[in-house]
């Protein structure tokens, strides 16, 4: 109650001296004019590279306005981008296990987090980890004027790893003035977030302007035990308060969690309330915007962004305590044996060999203490050549590093080859929770994933129109031609620790380096081919092309084609046909083997879905394979406990995987009736074709293939999971990367707006938005030896890409509607996540649709100060409970875990 009572206090306080943005509308549709005049001249134009004033787009394009971001108070990326029907999962706070370390990774049509690229002002963001992914809330909330999503596939434009779509953040480089704002989000069952921006602009003389932002956000981490859904019966550890067999005589003995003596101890005890839900996070965020004409002819700008994010979270190894399962030797003057421990056991010579089966609760939740740096430089250099062709030229260079020290895990050996448990167990208490000089003894700050990420990019472009030499009769030409330059390096340290597999939790991870560098030439052209004809008021076609070589991956080249036909005020069919390539990420062909226990994937809760257990044991597998692969006979075992998975679980990367290539295809119609002026509907059909792409085959599904839906003797999958020849059981399981099989979506995007007037209703009228994203269907094939699996409408680790999203909903929408007044606005926002049924073979359960209120509203004060609110999640929606392969029971990267939330956000401007 203190604390909840303190937190409206700060929320109070802090919104009172600081504040967020400023009031309006909702998302523009998609096929809306995507166009920013950015000063100087300069247009941005997602998905083209051809800056033509009033261009609208041939791509499907759903922009978030900064009045949306308003409405949300959103002190992260995080807090708006999550509505928007075309994001699936990716990770967020709640990913816990993750190894992105407070990072908030945006994810696309569910095609995994690497294959979307994140641009700044239609330039890369800088990339973090081993992957392409970037971190969005290293991107100050406070300078984002705009958010572009581009969904479709742009390769063509801005090169590998747009496969899934480009998300573009447009950065205010015209504010004037200054601005301080103060957020602050709470939720009713604990989890708060803080923070604050100061931005200031203005002119250089008459010749440019500076923008300077600085944000800050704190966020408060907590624990499954806050939420009743989250605490996990099945999630059982060792017990913690020890379970001891006297190896001589055979008695058991041991303690319950409480620490009372007992000769019939549990073998478990479960912890799982104390592992957290959210991760803590600060975050402070430095960023500065410039331009300045040097000359009538050469503008010169830039910016610089720096970030330091620190969090607590549990990495991949889970949240559990280390334990031990040991036989060691007790000396009879141990001065923790108490009557009753000595009294079950069997001295000879002063020694009772004792077999321990503990966990070393006294360690603390596992626990990575990461701290990321990230900075990007910009400088470039641009200018007419003429009145309708322009130049650019740019550098940029961008840097991550993080460091990620483990509390809670300990060295399982000394420096001289010798157990430390079986040097120490007479010098602390062993012998129930909570033992004296445990923690002290066993535990051990370990240094692992030191990640340092760099990369270089220069490209210069001519763009504009040929009006210099021709106009065609239905307007102008326009064109871009450029060439590009990208080096990319990453690098992952580990402590030694780590790399020998001398510590208990962490299995045996490689440290590896790798680098690549690619040169590019690309071109683009829009032709008005016809106008002011019947049924044509303007039909315009185009294309693109970018020939990339890489070092390391051979020379590719990507297209596009695209026709964009007005039939007249009212119509609009719009279309794009092109190839998109992804090149392997460092972790996939620059990582060395790794390794860990395979019984993790019954022990952690975030790698549980990554196993479903044995069909020979469960009875669903087919009789002959499994009698072919000398499997344990039905029931005879149980293959869910840790003991039946004996080997390791070995990952890693591929120094033969080759780049992903395929086709997207969208066509749409934007309608815009003119007998209803504010009216706007779009609906875009797409298709998403990839070849060959890159990713592993988790245990789960190797499995399924090779004893359910795919039982031959010659299944390539059955040699990723193998067996122990005399008990059956399996041993190890090889997920390396590796190019598999085909991904295909398709679908539908639907977007529609209109504002109504009427009579007698105070204020401006009301406005309804809808964006909606309907998938007719989601085909992923692992192997081209193996049969595709439909996935649309699924959840499951069967039907993920990369194992980060495990929801495929075949429906998700945002729908809202506003109150508008001449200050201010009242929104009730609804998002709906369609019916998933479970993808595993066989499974009957399924999760039902789930639908999320929000009821804000943003108000001008007076000239100077704006107020903005919210309550997210109106009727307290718990996520839906998920009785096998979720986390914490649940898809935290999907559904809302926080429970209802109030935002609070005030804007002074000056």
């Amino acid at each position: 109650m203190k604390r909840n009572l303190g937190s409206v206090v700060g929320m109070v306080a802090l919104a009172a001296s600081l504040a967020s943005l400023p009031t309006s509308a909702l998302a523009q549709g998609a096929g809306t004019d995507q166009t920013d005049d950015n000063g100087g001249g300069e247009i941005v134009v997602t998905g083209s590279r051809i800056p033509t004033a009033g261009l609208q787009t041939t791509s499907p394009v759903v922009a978030v306005s900064q009045e949306d971001i308003a409405l949300q108070t959103a002190l992260t990326v995080e807090d708006f981008s999550t509505k928007l029907p075309q994001l699936s999962g990716g990770v967020r706070q709640g990913s816990q296990g993750s190894d992105s370390f407070g990072a908030q990774v945006l994810e696309l049509r569910n095609f995994g987090q690497s294959r979307s690229l994140i641009l700044i002002n239609g330039t890369r963001a800088a990339p973090f980890s081993f992957r392409n992914s970037s971190d969005v809330n290293a991107l100050p909330a406070s300078l984002i004027k705009r958010v572009d999503v581009l969904t479709g596939g742009a390769a063509a434009v801005y090169g590998a790893d747009a496969v899934a779509g480009v998300v573009n953040f447009i950065l205010d480089d015209e504010f004037e003035g200054m601005r301080a704002s103060g957020v602050a989000r709470i939720s009713e069952h604990g989890g708060e977030q803080f923070g604050g921006s100061l931005m200031v602009g203005g002119a250089l003389g008459d010749r440019g302007h500076v923008v300077v932002a600085a944000d800050y956000t704190q966020r408060s981490g907590f624990d499954a035990g806050s939420r009743d859904w989250a605490y996990t019966p099945g999630a059982t550890i060792p017990s913690i308060g020890g379970r001891f067999t006297d190896v001589s005589s055979g008695r058991v003995f041991g303690f319950t969690d409480d620490g009372q003596f007992t000769t019939a101890p549990s073998a478990t005890s479960n912890i799982s309330d104390q592992y957290p839900l959210v991760s803590s996070l600060k975050r402070m965020n430095v960023a500065a915007l410039f331009k300045y004409e040097l000359t009538p002819a050469v503008e010169v700008y830039g910016r610089a962004m720096y970030t330091n994010v620190r969090t607590d979270e549990t990495g991949t190894p889970g949240a559990n305590p280390p334990s031990v399962d040991q036989v060691v030797q007790i000396s009879e003057t141990n001065p923790y044996l108490t009557p009753e421990v000595r009294n079950q056991l069997t001295f000879v010579s002063g020694i009772a060999n004792v077999r321990v089966q503990r966990s070393f609760a006294e360690l603390g939740v596992m626990t990575y203490n990461t701290e990321r740096d990230t900075l990007q430089t910009q400088l470039g250099f641009r200018g007419p050549v003429t009145d309708n062709i322009r130049w650019n030229v740019y550098a940029q260079y961008s840097r991550s590093t993080e460091e990620s020290p483990i509390v809670g895990d300990g060295l399982v050996k000394n420096s001289s080859g010798q157990n430390i448990f079986g040097l120490v167990v007479n010098q602390i208490d062993i012998f129930g929770p909570n033992g004296e000089g445990v923690a002290k003894a066993l535990g051990s700050t370990i240094f692992s994933n030191g990640r340092d990420r760099d990369q270089f990019v220069t490209a210069a472009t001519l763009s504009g129109t040929f009006d210099d030499l021709f106009v065609l009769p239905a307007g102008s030409v326009g064109f871009a031609v450029g060439a590009e330059y990208r080096s990319e390096t990453g690098t992952i340290t580990q402590d030694t620790a780590i790399l020998t597999g001398n510590t208990y939790k962490q299995g045996v991870r490689s440290a590896f380096s790798g680098e690549f560098d690619v040169k590019e030439l690309y071109g683009e052209l829009l032709v008005p081919l016809l106008h002011d004809l019947p049924l044509i008021q303007q039909l315009d076609v185009g294309g693109a092309y970018r020939l990339a070589d890489y070092n390391l991956f051979g020379t590719h080249g990507t297209w596009k084609g695209e026709a964009n036909w007005k039939v007249d005020d009212s119509i609009r069919l719009r279309g794009t046909y092109q190839s998109v390539l992804r090149t392997p990420n460092f972790g996939e062909f620059a990582a060395e083997t790794s390794s860990l226990p395979f019984s993790n994937l019954v022990t952690v809760a975030r790698l549980t879905p990554r196993y479903a257990g044995d069909p020979c044991v469960l009875g669903t597998g087919d009789t002959a394979q499994c009698a072919r692969f000398g499997a344990p006979a039905v029931g005879s075992a149980n293959s869910f406990d840790p003991s039946y998975l004996t080997g390791s679980y070995f990952y890693g990367g591929n120094p033969s995987v080759q780049p992903e290539s395929g086709r997207t295809t969208t066509v749409g119609m934007v309608l815009t009736p003119t007998f209803a002026p504010s009216l706007n509907i779009t609906l875009d059909w797409y298709e998403l074709d990839l070849e060959g792409a890159i990713g592993v085959i988790q245990p789960v599904s190797a499995i399924t293939s090779c004893y359910i839906t795919d039982p031959r003797a010659d299944n390539p999958l059955c040699a990723l999971v193998t067996r122990d020849p005399t008990t059956g059981y399996f041993v190890d399981a090889f997920v390396n990367q590796q190019n598999l099989g085909r991904l295909t979506q398709r679908g539908i995007d639907i977007s529609a707006s209109y504002t109504l007037r009427l009579a007698g209703l105070p204020g401006r009228g009301v406005r309804f938005n809808y964006q909606g994203n309907i998938v007719t269907s989601y085909v992923i094939q692992a192997n081209s030896t193996v049969a595709p699996v439909q996935c649309k409408g699924t959840f499951g680790a069967a039907c993920s890409s990369d194992a980060t999203t495990l929801v495929q909903p075949d429906y998700r929408h945002d729908a809202s509607v506003s109150w508008l007044f001449r200050d201010g606005m009242v929104q009730f926002n609804w998002q709906r996540i369609g019916k998933v049924s479970n993808s595993a073979p066989g499974a009957t359960d399924s999760i039902a649709a789930q639908n999320l209120f929000d009821l804000t509203g943003s108000w001008d004060l007076n000239d100077m100060f704006t107020i903005n609110a919210g309550i997210y999640n109106l009727f307290d929606k718990d996520p839906p409970f998920v009785a096998t392969g979720g986390v914490f029971n649940t898809f935290p990267d999907t559904y809302d875990i926080l429970g209802r939330t109030y935002g609070l956000s005030l804007t002074a401007r000056f």
